[in-house]
């Protein structure tokens, strides 16, 4: 007879993996950094979701390579954040939901929680969009089928319940490399012109000059720098063993930071070859209003030459989406944990979260029909948007401190790049929500 869980267990609770993963104190640098690899990969994946493939694909579909540029700023920001989300969790030894529960209100505490809980929400609008999609471009099922089919991810949850946390890094790594190779072998099919990716790259504000765009490049960075990403880098960066020192704390905050890095810069390649894939395949070849992620598909066949276009196309969509599915459960559980100080079993947490992202997506669906998932897969990609400073303000206030840091509190030098990108994305939303409510 089987019996569900009814405790927090590991992998996907972070207090039952903390301290789990072994580091070994001597020996060559390339064993230490293995040891390492890993947080950031799972960070990069919800840099790679669905929400990010609507964004990009409709970007590149009518502004050709021109907001590529909003791809690279989007990533290089979201480095320098999860470099201080990394950098709290192994200076401290807690994680940023913690922190915020712990130094704010009760009041500002429970509003923070509530905008951690929307976002993680909005991320799994995402995933289930895009497997649902997946499903219906790979098996011929209607998307509200589709949809319902996502409900049995938890089964995934339970698979896993008791097994090591680095057999969730090793299944990521599989996943992200899938979603690579689609998209690289998509590639080569294309040809692109290199010489426009590379125009494109530039920085330029005329390119944001009408609503449109601008709308598209923040639902970009909505998709890229993800709120409960801040969370969760925090608190999975102390699976590692690390002594309590300074100097091992500073070697595992270098070796983490290359991690991060090393992780976030694949990550941007992917979102890169997302847009440069439709660039190339709709907006040069004069199909410039291809918005949802099924006219992609089916549209890749004829321009390609080659029926495996569009297989490769939906496998990578399906490998995006699951592999979310394991980051989002996680999360949920830094966030209810940290900010609540509440542990639930993980297929409960994920089948709560997932229950609560089935319903607009049903709905959705339902309403507006099968044609609708690109304009709710960039919606939710803004709704994480306007959730962002609401992360970002803690973080950067707690990791510009001395007293809660030490030694390892912000430069100005990092404190001023971190407030500005705190600025500018406060701008961006403020602009957004004025043109959402017909205000200027």
């Amino acid at each position: 007879m089987l019996s569900l869980p009814t405790t927090a267990t590991a992998p996907f609770c972070p207090s039952e993996v903390a301290g789990t993963v072994a580091v070994p104190s001597s020996g060559p640098f390339w064993k230490k950094i293995l040891r390492f690899v890993g947080p950031g990969l799972l960070i990069s994946v919800g840099y790679m979701d669905p929400g990010n493939w609507a964004t990009s694909i409709q970007a590149g579909s009518q502004f050709g390579y021109q907001l590529l540029f909003v791809v690279l700023l989007s990533s290089l920001a979201a480095i320098v954040l999860q470099c201080l989300s990394m950098r709290l969790g192994i200076a401290t030894g807690k994680d940023l939901a913690v922190h915020s529960r712990e130094r704010y209100s009760p009041a500002a505490g429970k509003c923070m929680w509530f905008f951690a809980e929307i976002s993680i929400i909005a991320c799994d609008l995402a995933e289930v969009l895009g497997c649902a999609l997946a499903f219906k471009l790979l098996l011929g099922v209607s998307l509200p089928v589709g949809v319902l089919l996502t409900a049995f991810d938890t089964l995934l949850v339970l698979g896993l319940k008791g097994k090591g946390f680095r057999q969730i890094e090793a299944i990521i790594l599989g996943l992200v490399l899938t979603i690579a190779a689609c998209l690289f072998v998509e590639l080569i099919f294309l040809k692109p012109d290199w010489q426009a990716v590379a125009a494109g790259m530039v920085p330029s504000l005329s390119a944001l000059a009408s609503r449109e765009p601008l709308y598209l490049a923040i639902g970009i960075l909505g998709a890229t720098v993800m709120p409960h990403n801040l969370y969760l880098h925090s608190s999975i960066v102390q699976t590692r063993v690390v002594a309590d020192d300074d100097r091992s704390r500073r070697q595992a905050i270098q070796l983490s930071r290359l991690d991060t890095i090393v992780s976030l810069l694949l990550a941007l390649l992917v979102n890169a070859a997302i847009l440069v894939l439709a660039a190339s395949a709709f907006n040069a070849t004069g199909n410039t209003s291809v918005i949802e992620i099924d006219q992609a598909y089916h549209l890749l066949d004829p321009i390609t030459g080659s029926a495996v276009a569009g297989i490769l196309f939906g496998l990578a969509l399906l490998a995006s989406g699951q592999s979310s599915t394991f980051t989002g459960t996680i999360a949920g559980q830094v966030i209810m944990e940290g900010f609540l100080n509440l542990k639930i079993p993980c297929w409960q947490r994920r089948l709560l979260t997932r229950g609560l992202a089935l319903a607009p997506a049903l709905a959705g669906v339902l309403t507006w029909g099968e044609h609708s998932v690109g304009r709710l897969l960039v919606l939710s990609q803004v709704v994480l948007s306007l959730q962002l400073p609401f992360a970002m303000y803690p973080l950067i206030r707690l990791t510009s401190r001395r007293d809660v840091m030490g030694a390892f509190a912000n430069s100005r030098l990092t404190a001023s790049i971190s407030w500005l990108l705190f600025g500018v994305i406060s701008a961006a939303n403020i602009w957004l929500v004025l043109q959402v409510f017909g205000v200027g």
